[in-house]
């Protein structure tokens, strides 16, 4: 036996609070890590196990493993230590219920099934790391106050000795852990716990075990979730692995009839006497479990819940093995016989005169409709429509993990944008709110949205926290907060562990394609979701130094983890920004998003950057189209998607099928500056609507006055306009943001208002002509030989204006691809070579 701890004893630096219970593995206590300042489960270990050097060092290869494991549905095992002569494990505490006791009380069928699909994902973690639970049973399946899954004991079942007591010894003999393991086992030991085992376990034929061996513990679990009863029940231990052995499962639905063909064949096949017929991977498991899932939400059937495990196994032993199906315990343990609405009124019938028989169908209709209203009412007010993810606070007063605190920020905005019915705002729009002390109620005003999500992130050497506060944008009111402490080596893990959590609580009801979505782990390498972040930072600063950063970060992210997809979009965005020659960026960047794509086809981003390509370098519109359509049924809730495809249907001149895009985008993120001003040029001044794009731009200012390209926006339009003397002085603004010389600014702005006082629209082009041969041109400006064309266009040099639209079209430059429709070449369609040009742009008719 182990040494019993007490109240505020130190092991190591874990403070004991209480003993939470006792078992096979010794007692287990809640305890306070006194570094970290949160709570742990401290495992004390037999004193006969820590003291076999042999099987401890096992132990600990395994343990080792296990502890590796990081996925949401795996409880994390955090230290092994010995202090004081005392072994122990450190492990994650899980602040909730067993699934045993989860199954006491009864449990909805759907909420069963999204337990056990979650348990399958986990084993499927697992599996793929070459670790076998080995002890697979509902006391090591724990679910979250949050009503998250979290499994136990991974890579502990090799610690577990023989017990001596194969009887009841005051606990449900099918429970009895008689688990064995140690690698140099003799053929006829058992392990595993009696009710749970395989039979190849059963039989001690430990060669033979493997994953199938879980596979088959899992159906156990997942016929007593679904049915309330043990799938095997003996009269003890010894007669519950008989069962197992050589007689099959009873069919659930002499159970519980509501359970669904297709979820009563899952079962079968996972229970399976010979693993050669079982499922041979859980990962088929829980996609089948996802697919009953939605079955069930397209049509559920009338009585979802699953019967309370019974705690009389007696009376279960007694029922008759006709298949009849007998009456389930009700939740209160009285057994009735459920009756339908119809049954009752047809009772009525017979029993009353008809105005009785009246009343009583009014009285259940009322009833039903209050039932209904409340139900709905219920769903309305816990489902959460739109969200604010603010920029998460670096705690840790350390700015060179800034990159940190944006990075799982951004990370999240992505991830809760996968769902379809949920307007999550983009990272542009909220970002302008970094470092400020704003009031909830204020962000979810300005915004509107219903609810603002903030969140702190503090990292101390290698220990990282994460604190999140869901608030009401009306109220201020808390809605749900959540701390995480993890390793930063976890941080992978925990962004995915994170993301479920903020979706379940701001959706009354996921979808599991949904939930696949937002949980999907795009790596398992910290490292390479370090580096990506990093990336990810410095990108967003939109400087060509900080561009050719973040190509080297997302590059070692790469070479970390070569399957990363993300890593290889923010590769190929980045290229979108290089400085490198126009034909070895657009190549890289094609490069880069197909290779994303090939690693993942679901992956919304990558068809974004592919439909750019198509778009802006070989112009091929239609397939740009196709892309952009793609992703968007991928990510319905990405600004610049719809960004982009806007732009895509304004140059062909699809206006009105482009407007609603424009819409989309500027509510997905209304204080963009980015897709502002280009909505502002591209659809308002192309079509022709000058003074709302003035009045556009107008507030764009306001919102940001240092801003460059509203400035040169601006300047464009007045001069279309005739308004030379604002386009002086939009154009001066422009400048000065850049960084060029006000002095000599100053001196330009005077020559180009007195060429205007005496020559017009002719003498202020003749002057801009000078100024841009002279060198003196806008450092933003990706389209020099557009604004070039433009000018000599104005001076009536018709001949310099083509030359310079075919060296435009020749470096792909961004503005060539609105010829069609800006208002700028309208004096230029009469001219057949112009005609030539737009041919060229393969533009849809």
């Amino acid at each position: 036996m182990s040494q019993e701890l007490s109240t505020g004893t130190v092991l190591s630096h874990y403070r004991i609070v209480s003993k939470i219970g006792a078992g096979g593995m010794g007692e287990v206590y809640l305890a306070e890590d006194e570094k970290l300042a949160r709570k742990v489960a401290v495992k004390v270990l037999p004193a006969a196990v820590a003291a076999n050097a042999d099987r401890m060092r096992r132990f600990v290869q395994e343990a080792k493993a296990a502890a590796a494991l990081n996925h949401p549905n795996i409880a994390h095992i955090y230290e092994i230590g010995e202090a004081d002569g005392i072994s122990f494990i450190a492990m994650e505490f899980i602040d909730g219920q067993t699934m045993t006791e989860m199954l006491r009380g009864g449990a909805d069928l759907t909420r069963s099934i999204r337990c056990m699909q979650h348990v399958a994902e986990g084993l499927a973690k697992a599996h793929a790391a070459g670790i076998v639970h080995r002890d697979l049973k509902p006391d090591n399946i724990m679910i979250t106050r949050d009503g998250h899954v979290k499994i136990l004991d991974f890579g502990l079942a090799k610690l577990l000795t023989a017990s001596s007591d194969l009887s009841s010894n005051g606990e449900d003999s099918s429970r009895v852990a008689t688990a064995i393991l140690a690698h140099h086992s003799t053929p006829g030991t058992i392990l595993g716990t009696a009710g749970y085992m395989s039979p190849e376990q059963a039989q001690g034929k430990i060669d033979q075990i493997d994953h199938r061996s879980d596979i088959f513990s899992f159906g156990c679990i997942l016929f007593e979730a679904v049915s309330g009863r043990r799938a095997f029940e003996g009269a003890d231990a010894i007669d519950t692995l008989n069962k197992i052995i050589r007689e099959p499962a009873p069919q659930v639905s002499s159970i519980n009839p509501s359970v669904p063909p297709d979820l009563q064949r899952i079962i079968r096949r996972c229970l399976a006497k010979d693993p050669e017929e079982r499922f041979q991977s859980i990962k088929d498991v829980a996609i089948e479990l996802r697919e009953v899932r939605r079955e069930l939400a397209d049509g559920r059937e009338v009585d979802m819940t699953v019967p309370p495990l019974s705690v009389d196994s007696s009376m279960m032993r007694e029922q008759p093995s006709t298949g009849v199906s007998s009456v389930p315990p009700t939740i209160s343990g009285t057994s009735t016989t459920n009756i339908s609405s119809a049954e009752y009124i047809v009772a009525e019938i017979k029993r009353h005169k008809p105005v009785a028989a009246i009343l009583a169908i009014v009285a259940l209709l009322a009833v039903g409709l209050g039932v209904w209203y409340f139900a709905y009412r219920q769903s309305k007010s816990s489902q959460i429509d739109s969200i604010a993810v603010m920029p998460f606070v670096n705690a840790s007063g350390n700015p060179d993990i800034e990159y940190l605190s944006d990075g799982v920020t951004e990370s999240l905005i992505n991830s809760l944008s996968q769902l379809s019915n949920l307007s999550v705002k983009a990272r542009s729009s909220v970002f302008r709110y970094k470092g400020k002390d704003i009031e909830p109620q204020k962000v979810a005003a300005d915004l509107k949205v219903q609810a603002v999500l903030n969140g702190r992130v503090t990292e101390r050497g290698d220990d990282l926290t994460i604190s999140l506060d869901l608030v009401d944008g009306t109220t201020g009111d808390q809605i749900w907060g959540q701390q995480y402490s993890r390793k930063t080596g976890d941080l992978a893990a925990l962004q995915s562990e994170i993301a479920r959590d903020v979706s379940q609580k701001v959706r009354a009801k996921l979808t599991g394609a949904e939930e696949d979505r937002v949980v999907k782990d795009q790596t398992q390498n910290s490292e390479a979701y370090q580096l990506y972040l990093q990336g990810t930072y410095n990108w967003n600063k939109r400087t060509l130094q900080s561009t050719n950063k973040a190509i080297e970060f997302f590059q070692q992210a790469i070479d970390k983890d070569p399957n990363y997809a993300l890593a290889y979009i923010g590769l190929a965005e980045s290229y979108f920004l290089s400085d490198k020659p126009i034909q070895e960026r657009y190549q890289k960047v094609k490069w880069a998003a197909s290779r994303a794509l090939e690693i993942d086809p679901s992956l919304g981003e990558g068809h974004l950057v592919l439909a750019s390509y198509h778009d802006g370098y070989d112009q091929d519109f239609a397939g740009a189209e196709r892309e952009y359509k793609r992703a968007l049924e991928l990510n319905p809730n990405y600004a610049t998607t719809y960004h982009w495809y806007a732009e895509l249907l304004t140059e062909t001149g699809r206006f009105d099928d482009a407007l609603p895009l424009w819409r989309k985008a500027l509510e997905l993120d209304p204080y963009s500056l980015a897709i502002g001003t280009d909505y502002a040029l591209e659809y308002l001044f192309y079509s022709r609507k000058y003074d709302e794009s003035v009045d556009y731009l107008k507030k764009l200012v306001e919102l940001d006055p240092s801003y460059v390209r509203t400035h040169t926006y601006l300047s464009r339009v007045y001069y279309t306009m005739g308004r030379y003397e604002d386009a002086v002085n939009e154009r001066e603004k422009a400048l000065l943001l850049e960084g060029n010389d006000p002095g000599m600014l100053a001196k330009e702005k005077q020559e180009l208002l007195e060429a205007v006082k005496t020559s017009g629209a002719k003498g202020y082009q003749a002057k801009i002509l000078e100024y841009t041969l002279q060198g003196v041109r806008s450092k933003v400006d990706n389209s020099p030989d557009m604004a070039l064309a433009r000018t000599y266009s104005e001076l009536g040099q018709r001949e310099e204006a083509l030359k310079q639209l075919a060296k435009a079209f020749e470096d792909r430059e961004g503005d060539f691809t609105f010829l069609k429709v800006s208002p700028e070449w309208d004096k230029f369609h009469d001219d057949p070579r112009f005609g030539e040009m737009i041919a060229k742009l393969n533009l849809p008719q």
